[in-house]
Parts: C-alpha cells; sequence; structure tokens
C-alpha cells in the first residue's frame, strides 16, 4: 500500500467500472463535461446523503430547500454577479483560442503547446476584456422578444431569496440554517483535471444565520464542523488542511473564509468553502426587491438583519476526493490487486452475493441470500467469470463484503464473508447474515491506509 494514486489512474478506474466517463463521446465530447454511470450514481448520491444527514438528521437546526435554477434576472443584479462575475480574458487572433489573462502561465498556447499563450513565434493576443461566467438564455417562445435570464452560478442566492418564507413556516429563530443541494453552471474558460472544475456542477451549500454578535464563533464552530465530517468519512487528516484566506483573497463581502483543502495528485486544491457574508446578502435584496429581510425578536421587539456563515461544498469534488483518497494498490500473492477502500457507508454496493459454480444449486441459494439482502442494503448478485475476477471487480468499485455461496452451504447453510480490506474469510449463518452485515455498516470506521501510513 501506499500514495500511487495518480489523476489518470482515477480517470481510467472510473470509466473501466463504470463510475464516470465523458459526455456525448460518440460525438466526440464537450469540453469538461461527464456524465454519471451507475457507480458513480450511487458513490455520489451516498456524499450526497452523508451531507443532508450531517445539516438535517444530526441537527435540529437546519431545514431544506431546493430552489429553481432559473430565478429572476434582479436577484443576479442585487447580489453583484451581473456587474461582478467575471474573469479577464484575451482572445489569440492566430490560433483562435481563448484564455484566461491571469492563467497564462499554466496555460498552452494553442499551436505550440510547449510555450505558453504570448510566447509562441506567431502568437497574437488581444488585450484582456471581462467576460461574464453566467449562462444566459431566454424565457418566453421567441428568442428576440423573451426576456433575457441566467442559469444560476451557485445555490446560495436561491436560499437568501427564501430567508422571508422559511422564517415564516418554519418557525424558526436564529441560530438557524437553510440547506440546499442543486445544480450550478459557470462558463468557465479552463476548466478541467476531471470532474474537479466542470461548468455544470453540483453544489452543497448551507446558510446559517445567526445574531451579528455571534457570527464569529459560528464561524470557528462550522469550520470545526466541515473538516471532522470529511475525516469521519475516512478522508486521511493529513490529506486534509483548513487555510485561511489572505486579505487580498477574501470577497469584497467577506470578513473571514477558510477553504477546506484536499491534497490531489494535481495539489493542495479547495474542497469547501466557509465564509463568514456578514449581512452583504439579505442587506442586498431588501435594499433591490425593497422587502423587509430581517428577524424580529417578538418577546424582546429586538429587530436585527442575520449575519450569515456559509459553508459551501462541491458534490462533484468530494465525490472526487473520496475516490482519490480510497484507491490503493498493493500486492497479493505475487499479482497487483487495484481497489477502492471507501467508507462502506459511501461504498456505491455494500455486499455482492456470489455462487462459487454456476450448478449444484448454488446460483438458487445465493439469490435468495441476495433477494434478502438486498431489502436491507445496496446489494449485487455476481456471477460471470471466475471467482477471482468477480472478487477483482467489487473490490474496485469499492464493494466491503463479499458473500460466497459454495458446495457446504448445500450442507449447513452457512456462507463465505469476506472482507474487502483485510481478506478475512469467516463463515456465518445464512440466518444471521443481514443482522453482522447492518452491524458492520454501522460501525465507526477508519481506513486501512492510515495503518500502513505510520507503520
Amino acid at each position: 500500500m501506499g500514495d500511487v494514486v495518480t489523476m489518470d489512474k482515477i480517470v481510467s478506474l472510473c470509466k473501466r467500472r463504470g463510475f464516470i466517463f465523458p459526455s456525448s463521446e460518440i460525438y466526440g465530447g464537450v469540453g469538461s463535461t461527464y456524465d454519471y454511470g451507475h457507480y458513480g450514481v450511487l458513490l455520489k448520491t451516498n456524499v450526497k446523503n452523508e451531507w443532508w444527514r450531517a445539516m438535517l438528521q444530526d441537527r435540529d437546526d437546519v431545514v431544506a430547500l431546493d430552489s429553481a435554477i432559473i430565478q429572476n434576472p434582479k436577484v443576479w443584479e442585487a447580489s453583484g454577479h451581473l456587474a461582478g462575475f467575471t474573469d479577464p480574458l484575451v482572445d489569440c487572433r492566430t490560433c483562435k483560442q481563448r484564455f484566461r489573462a491571469d492563467h497564462l502561465d499554466q496555460l498552452a498556447c494553442g499551436l505550440k503547446p510547449s510555450k505558453h499563450p504570448g510566447e509562441g513565434p506567431d502568437c497574437d493576443l488581444t488585450e484582456a476584456r471581462d467576460f461574464n461566467l453566467m449562462f444566459e438564455t431566454t424565457v418566453g417562445p421567441v428568442k428576440e422578444s423573451g426576456a433575457t435570464v441566467y442559469l444560476r452560478p451557485e445555490t446560495a442566492q436561491g436560499i437568501f431569496i427564501n430567508f422571508k418564507n422559511v422564517l415564516q413556516f418554519s418557525r424558526r429563530k436564529p441560530p438557524f440554517g437553510i440547506a440546499q443541494i442543486g445544480k450550478s453552471f459557470r462558463n468557465e474558460i479552463t476548466p478541467g483535471n476531471f470532474v474537479f472544475r466542470t461548468r455544470e456542477f453540483e453544489q452543497m451549500e448551507m446558510e446559517f444565520f445567526v445574531p451579528p454578535d455571534d457570527a464569529k464563533r459560528w464561524f470557528e464552530h462550522w469550520l470545526a464542523e466541515r473538516e471532522r465530517w470529511y475525516v469521519e468519512l475516512g478522508i486521511r487528516p493529513d490529506h486534509l488542511r483548513l487555510r485561511a484566506h489572505d486579505a487580498d483573497e477574501l470577497s469584497h463581502y467577506s470578513s473571514g473564509t477558510s477553504d477546506v483543502e484536499y491534497l490531489f495528485p494535481i495539489g493542495w486544491s479547495e474542497l469547501e468553502g466557509i465564509a463568514d457574508r456578514g449581512d452583504f446578502d439579505l442587506s442586498r435584496h431588501a435594499e433591490h426587491a425593497n422587502e423587509k429581510l430581517e428577524y424580529v425578536d417578538t418577546a424582546t421587539r429586538e429587530r436585527y438583519v442575520p449575519h450569515v456563515i456559509e459553508p459551501a461544498a462541491g458534490a462533484d469534488r468530494a465525490t472526487l476526493a473520496f475516490l482519490v483518497d480510497a484507491y490503493d494498490e498493493e500486492q497479493v500473492e505475487g499479482e497487483t490487486r487495484t481497489l477502492l477502500r471507501l467508507h462502506p457507508r459511501l461504498a456505491p454496493v455494500k455486499v455482492a452475493v456470489m455462487p462459487l459454480v454456476k450448478k449444484d444449486g448454488q446460483p438458487e441459494v445465493a439469490r435468495e441470500v441476495y433477494a434478502d439482502l438486498r431489502r436491507r442494503m445496496q446489494a449485487e448478485y455476481d456471477e460471470g467469470g471466475s471467482i477471482g475476477k468477480r472478487y477483482r471487480r467489487q473490490d474496485e468499485i469499492g464493494t466491503p463484503w463479499g458473500v460466497t455461496v459454495d458446495h457446504q452451504t448445500l450442507e449447513d447453510r452457512t456462507v463465505t464473508l469476506r472482507d474487502r480490506d483485510s481478506l478475512e474469510q469467516v463463515r456465518i449463518p445464512i440466518d444471521e447474515l443481514g443482522d453482522e452485515l447492518e452491524r458492520r455498516l454501522r460501525a465507526p470506521w477508519t481506513t486501512p491506509k492510515l495503518a500502513t501510513a505510520s507503520s
């Protein structure tokens, strides 16, 4: 075991095992757009469900929301996205490519990839100009007469514009949060590094509304809480860090922002940002919509615009980090075994049920075992190929447990239960199997990669 992971290996495994593949591939693809296959959908859904669990099930001060992707364009005017959500771009008149002006030293010339844009003998770059990152479309049957609207570049504004609605129906008072998972869209010019940065991505955002005097305390609370979430789900602590933004990095509305960063194969990169947004958003929307967006304490008659602490994470980035951290290779009996040491709660499939051979009544018993287990957890029945190949496939998709029905099963109704990480195999009665797997699924779990790193 060891740090053998590269982004190429992750991309290869994701395509080979049906996690993630390039979108529109039969038409040559479209830049930095990906589709999630069966196991990718299951994995990302588990990541999102664990986030909801942390926000809603484990707390009683956060409520859920699902706001529209297309909102009144005045929302983006008030939030500052219409005027300020821009990147500086240059065009090359020779190769016709467009580049981020502030990233030229990291990009390759369109005609001479060994050079940066502007360094090639034929480069002819335009002056930099601002380019808005929001995707634009029109509402209405005729484009010419339709109103211009935008695909949301973040889910946060949908929460702010619903603050008053949630306050009325939820019977909450600060401190409380509104949480949302949804798609956002940014017309990035230089996306890349697999699903780390794409034009269409899924965010897991929560806005936590607090009395102004309590903002600093809650900011510290959410810094610790969000870092803990990744560690609890198996990310190695030495591959995770909290990095406070320097003054020149801070958004104009933020009095403090820290990123949870993960050590990807591309280096330390942001997984999640936790920001103290002050009262900027509610005040802007109150001003532009001419609505009072404040909290009034009915007992004391005190009124104030709450301050907001925002933990904003990417579901795709989190999924990628869990994949990278789980990827492992080890030598078993002279052969390299590739596996995903995913936390069992995140694993796309919890248990695979396999007959040793496709005869002697074994498939029938295996189907019976599978039918019982699938009612309790995500299970898979697998009878194709040799038992070794089936185990290898399940290891690569991160299945923590394998159940094998063999000749002995037909005699005493016991099966072999195999552990993905330790390769330990135990005999267990079929009648006890479901309870044992549910017990293991609930048990605390630590990645075996930690023990190897310290030994």
